[in-house]
C-alpha cells in the first residue's frame, strides 16, 4: 500500500511537472495569468507507476553486493562473469514479471476497466446528489442492495412463468385437438368396418342364394 502510495504521488508530481513547466509558457505568453492546474494521471498511469516502483525496488532488494556475499568465492575466481550472470538474471526477471503482469492486464481487460473506472469519477464529479455510504447497519445495507436486484429477478421468473404458463396452454390444446382427431379417426375406421362387414355378409348370401339348386 505504502509502494502504491509513493507511486501514485510520484505520477502525480511528474504531472504537475509537466503542467507547471506549460504553465509558466503560457503565463510568458498570454501576459502573466497563472497555470493551470495539472490533470491527475489516470488509474493505467498509476498502475504502470506502481508496478514499475515494485521492480525497482526489488532490484534494489536484490543488489549486486547482495548477490556477491551469497556467491564470494565465484566472484573471488570470476568477477566479470559473476557480474554478467547478475545482469542477465536482473534483466530476465524484470521482463518475466513484466510479461506476467501484461498477460494479467491483457486477461482481465485492465486498461478498459481502468479508463472505464476514471469516465465514471470524472462523470460523478458533477453529480449534486451525495454518494451512497454504509449506512453501519451491516443487514440494512445487505437489504438495500440486494432489493432492487431480487426485484428484477422476480419479474424476470414472473414473465418466464407465464411464457411457461403460455406454451403449456398451448401444448394442452395441441394434445386435446390430437385426441379429437384420433377420435374421429377411430369412428371412421370403426364406421368403415361395420359397412365393409355387412356388404361382405350381402356377398355371402348372395352366393348362398346363387347356389341354391334350381
Amino acid at each position: 500500500m505504502g509502494g502504491g502510495g509513493g507511486a501514485r504521488a510520484r505520477a502525480m508530481a511528474a504531472a504537475g511537472g509537466d503542467g507547471g513547466a506549460g504553465g509558466a509558457e503560457g503565463g510568458g505568453t498570454d501576459g502573466g495569468d497563472g497555470p493551470e492546474p495539472a490533470a491527475a494521471p489516470g488509474r493505467a498511469q498509476v498502475f504502470s507507476t506502481v508496478v514499475d516502483t515494485f521492480l525497482e525496488k526489488l532490484v534494489a532488494a536484490g543488489s549486486y553486493q547482495r548477490f556477491v556475499s551469497c556467491y564470494r568465492c565465484f566472484y573471488k575466481l570470476q568477477p566479470q562473469l559473476t557480474r554478467s550472470i547478475y545482469d542477465q538474471f536482473i534483466s530476465q526477471l524484470q521482463t518475466s514479471i513484466k510479461e506476467e503482469i501484461q498477460e494479467v492486464k491483457n486477461e482481465g481487460n485492465l486498461e478498459a476497466l481502468f479508463n472505464l473506472l476514471d469516465k465514471i469519477v470524472e462523470e460523478a464529479k458533477d453529480r449534486e446528489e451525495p454518494a451512497w455510504r454504509p449506512s453501519g447497519v451491516p443487514v440494512q445495507d445487505m437489504r438495500a442492495a440486494l432489493a432492487p436486484f431480487l426485484l428484477r429477478h422476480r419479474c424476470h421468473l414472473r414473465r418466464a412463468l407465464q411464457e411457461r404458463q403460455r406454451r403449456s396452454s398451448s401444448l394442452a390444446q395441441e394434445v386435446l385437438a390430437g385426441r379429437d382427431s384420433i377420435e374421429e379417426l377411430q369412428r371412421q375406421i370403426q364406421a368403415r368396418q361395420q359397412a365393409w362387414q355387412a356388404i361382405t355378409e350381402q356377398q355371402r348370401e348372395l352366393i348362398m342364394t346363387l347356389q341354391e339348386p334350381q
